[in-house]
């Protein structure tokens, strides 16, 4: 992705209001990044000289050791500065700094020997501090919030042992989880390339199912920035999943074998897809179906959330379908080009005798009607009639002529007595009954009653004479040519 179009992605997918929820245990450095992340990319960018003020003003304050420093939820600046960014996007900015979940080894929350009371903008009275670190936290997640930032850290940044954030920081996560908000995590830490940090920020990554970025707060800069708002556009969810595939596979129907067992892998994977960054990994399961050849994230717009899918198939399933479809052994190029010239010509001849064999079946009667080329031209003739002269220009062309004929046929087996032939009747019916199609399986004789049926017609249908149809072809030509008067039938 460009980095040019990180803020124009995320003023498309935010609406152009980006509310950063800043959320964690207490002494994260939540603070610290806020500042930092006003100062860097929001302040510089500020045009009007009063607005930028005070927001600079509204700045948190953040200071080293166990004191904490927030003591109430805090809207950074009060209300969101509209700022413009590269590649003219415009965004409404505010962050929402919480006071935090209490880590127990924190100081600033026991006040004479009791807990701290605090005011917060959600109540008129002072409430305790650890229950109002709850339920601010609580309220800028669910409330106030479009994006969340857990802000957490390896404990060097401070004098608080890392294993003391883990309880605060499992709870806050928790709650970031349930809203369904996109959410990163900040590893906070002074070393964030080392691998010790890289390790932890992968265990938390696998722990809480989103995104650790380490990071160290307190020297970000306008590229870190990037970094981070990039990470958070890949746990917007995604909204549109476009995938692209061969188009003779569109063309088969919705029952055949391959278009089923293709359509419905990419139909499994989409439904585990909820965030853009799992496109990645679900594409690649894709190829774990035998009949895939390949998977490809080909494109990924993050401002609108769609991914653009290439699937590949084995290359000898298109010719396996051909087979399948055509009845016809086609494995490669050259016996595909075969076919198709082989199948046109016999398509062009079809064309010429469909209609006349959809007339037969919807009439009993059908023509093919001559072509042009098949026409033949006598030489003109000069006739005399009534005393004036005149051309007689004449021509013949053959049409074919097609009808149905109903063809009955018998079959009479003998099988011995009468009562063996009764059972053979109750054992037809029976079969008859059961299933009218499957009479013609039954078997007498060692043949089925189609093979026997078959067999009758096919005797009758072939012992027409040879005489008899050139009589019918001259008696169809006479009524055609001369008309159908006078016409007797006689037949014996």
């Amino acid at each position: 992705m460009e980095e040019r179009s990180i803020y124009k992605d995320i003023e498309n997918r935010t609406g152009g209001n980006i509310y950063i929820g800043v959320v964690g245990p207490v002494r994260t450095g939540k603070s610290t990044f806020i500042k930092r992340f006003m100062d860097t990319l929001v302040l510089p960018r500020i045009k009007d000289d009063h607005l930028r003020e005070r927001a600079l003003d509204e700045l948190p304050q953040s200071a080293a050791g166990r004191t904490i420093m927030t003591t109430e939820p805090k809207f950074v600046p009060e209300n969101a500065v509209p700022i413009n960014l590269e590649d003219n996007a415009r965004l409404s900015v505010r962050m929402i700094d919480c006071v935090g979940y209490i880590v127990e080894s924190a100081m600033g929350y026991i006040e004479d020997d009791g807990e701290r009371m605090v005011h917060t903008p959600w109540s008129e009275n002072e409430m305790p501090f650890r229950q109002a670190a709850e339920l601010g936290t609580k309220k800028v997640i669910t409330d106030h919030s479009t994006i969340g930032v857990m802000v957490t850290t390896d404990g060097s940044i401070g004098d608080i042992d890392r294993e003391d954030y883990v309880s605060a920081e499992e709870r806050v996560a928790a709650e970031l989880t349930a809203a369904g908000k996109p959410f990163i995590i900040l590893l906070n830490t002074t070393a964030p390339e080392s691998a010790s940090s890289s390790a932890l920020a992968a265990n938390l990554s696998q722990k809480y199912g989103a995104p650790t970025v380490p990071v160290d707060c307190a020297m970000m800069d306008e590229t870190t920035v990037k970094a981070i708002l990039a990470t958070l556009l890949f746990e917007f969810p995604i909204r549109e999943i476009h995938v692209e595939m061969p188009e003779w596979l569109r063309g088969l129907s919705r029952d055949n074998w391959l278009r089923a067992d293709v359509f419905g892998s990419i139909r499994d994977t989409a439904k585990g897809i909820a965030k853009i960054r799992e496109v990645q990994d679900a594409v690649q399961s894709l190829s774990d179906n035998e009949n895939i050849d390949g998977a490809e994230l080909r494109s990924m717009d993050l401002g609108t959330g769609r991914a653009d899918i290439t699937v590949r198939l084995r290359p000898e399933l298109f010719y396996r379908i051909l087979t399948e479809k055509s009845g016809i052994d086609i494995h490669n190029e050259r016996e595909l080009m075969e076919c198709i010239c082989e199948l046109a010509k016999s398509k062009s001849n079809y064309d010429r005798i469909g209609k006349a064999y959809e007339d037969v079946l919807e009439s009993g009667y059908g023509i093919v009607m001559p072509t042009m080329e098949e026409l033949s031209l006598e030489e003109p003739e000069i006739v005399r009639q009534s005393g004036k002269y005149g051309i007689r220009l004449k021509a013949s062309a053959p049409s074919v002529h097609m009808m149905r004929v109903r063809t009955t046929a018998e079959v009479t087996p003998i099988v011995g007595s009468e009562q063996q032939s009764e059972e053979l009747v109750t054992y037809l019916l029976k079969e008859f009954e059961e299933s009218p199609a499957k009479i013609w399986d039954s078997n007498i004789f060692g043949k089925s009653v189609s093979d026997l049926v078959g067999e009758g017609l096919n005797n009758k249908l072939c012992r027409m004479p040879e005489k008899a149809r050139l009589k019918i072809g001259e008696t169809v030509e006479k009524i055609i040519n001369d008309g159908c008067n006078g016409l007797i039938c006689i037949i014996l």
